[in-house]
């Protein structure tokens, strides 16, 4: 697939929020609604910034699209508790824009992001590893979840 992350991210968020307006049922509230997605949001940035900040200091890519340019594997930090931390904030996210809409149907969609990028845009990226990294990437993957 050639479509970045942060777009399949964007699309399925206009998504939660075409639902969120248009389907009659679905809406939920609760004390505290507002601050959880505000919580989710805030730490859905965190965990993507450190993400991209531990791939930066070992010198490696954060494209996604182009993998031939990853030049290290970073196993340590964030990496040592999620495969994906940047695609774990993106999920975050949406996860925040559902709980913002107060639909509760868009977890659904939250679920179909999830689907979407383990099947098109990790297990090409894991391929990728395993050629490139061998059994080190393998002894990683078991070591550490794909998201969390």
């Amino acid at each position: 697939m050639k479509i970045l992350p942060p777009l399949v991210m964007l699309v399925f968020g206009v998504f939660m929020y075409l639902l969120a307006t248009f389907l009659p049922v679905g809406d939920f509230d609760f004390f505290g609604r507002k601050e959880l997605a505000v919580f989710l949001f805030g730490l859905a940035i965190l965990v993507i910034f450190l993400g991209i900040f531990q791939f930066r200091r070992a010198k490696t890519t954060t494209n996604p699209l182009d993998l031939s340019k990853t030049t290290k594997l970073v196993t340590t930090g964030i990496f040592k508790y999620s495969r994906n931390p940047m695609y774990l904030g993106m999920l975050l996210i949406l996860l925040a824009l559902g709980l913002k809409l107060g639909n509760a149907f868009n977890t659904l969609l939250a679920a179909g992001f999830v689907y979407y990028m383990n099947h098109f845009q990790i297990s090409r990226e894991e391929k990728a590893l395993t050629n490139m990294f061998g059994k080190q990437y393998s002894a990683y993957c078991k070591a550490t979840r794909r998201w969390f």
